[in-house]
């Protein structure tokens, strides 16, 4: 039987680091953490945080990159979850390279990625978030296997995850596995090098954690980036998996 490669693809602040955390937690399952970010980095240019280290500590080759996963999966697992974001893939290298990969979309609303982001960068365009572009890629993988690929709301998963995941899970083509509800704390091996910046919230987590509360106050600026996402977010949540 041939592995199955998992491509989810999200914005920035979706939980999907938690996401990662997840599968990881699985005994049968290797996961990649955002293998194209180094490769974004170079060839943008935009001044993330610790974007000289991630560009120094990856392989920043989109031909590369892709090669590695699309090739063996890590320690020969039959489950590979790859993190990815296709804001990320502005060289020549997109979701149509990947045919062999089951691809699902994770998203989040608006007012909470844009309240978590601007915490942790400079937030200049709605662009930065990826709406637009996760809708792209959503409306693309549906034209080619002609349905719509799982998606997931984050606000969804805190809710009810077992319920959530399980379905995903079945959607995927992968049996449950209620290992993916705990993860041990800290920074995990598999985590790419910019964790460090990114990723204290997950690294203190065990589990995917409480369901959110009302949404956060923006104003200004941050009020028009998260209004001008919002259309092609609702326009995913109209496919995302219902507890």
């Amino acid at each position: 039987m041939s592995a199955i490669r998992i491509a989810m693809w999200s914005g920035p602040r979706n939980i999907s680091t938690a996401m990662m955390r997840s599968f990881g937690s699985r005994p049968d399952c290797s996961v990649s953490d955002e293998p194209f970010y180094g490769a974004f980095l170079k060839h943008s240019g935009e001044p993330h945080p610790m974007a000289a280290e991630t560009i120094a500590d990856m392989d920043c080759d989109w031909d590369s990159v892709l090669a590695t996963q699309s090739g063996q999966v890590p320690e020969g697992k039959p489950i590979w979850y790859q993190k990815h974001m296709p804001h990320h893939m502005v060289g020549h290298v997109d979701i149509g390279d990947m045919p062999d990969h089951i691809h699902a979309f994770l998203i989040r609303a608006p007012d909470r990625v844009v309240a978590s982001y601007r915490n942790k960068n400079e937030l200049r365009e709605p662009e930065a978030l990826g709406f637009a572009q996760v809708r792209a890629y959503f409306e693309r993988e549906a034209d080619r296997i002609g349905k719509a690929p799982p998606v997931v709301d984050s606000d969804v998963i805190l809710a009810n995850p077992e319920a959530v995941m399980t379905k995903l899970c079945g959607a995927l083509g992968i049996a449950w596995d209620a290992a993916m509800l705990r993860w041990t704390t800290g920074p995990h091996p598999t985590d790419g090098i910019w964790g460090a910046h990114w990723y204290d919230k997950v690294n203190a987590s065990t589990g995917f954690g409480s369901p959110p509360g009302g949404l956060p106050e923006l104003d200004g600026e941050y009020r028009k980036t998260a209004d001008a996402c919002r259309r092609d977010y609702d326009f995913m949540r109209q496919h995302a998996i219902e507890a």
